[in-house]
């Protein structure tokens, strides 16, 4: 029997500061996407933690579910 193996990977979640500081990109811009729904976050408190590899499909051209 053939059976195949799915690897699930754990998301990459940074803050809006330390994923602008890794991407290269302005904290301002981040943060507007995000408010503006155009990059996905989840909120621990009042801070917005958003996927890296979201964030990369995004700047690549669209989010990427």
């Amino acid at each position: 029997m053939n059976t195949i193996s799915v690897e699930k990977t754990t998301p990459r979640m940074r803050c809006i500061k330390a994923a602008a500081q890794e991407l290269n990109i302005s904290e301002y811009a981040l943060r507007r996407w995000v408010k503006q729904g155009l990059v996905p976050a989840v909120y621990s408190g009042k801070k917005a933690l958003v996927n890296i590899d979201k964030v990369i499909a995004f700047l690549g051209g669209g989010v990427d579910d």
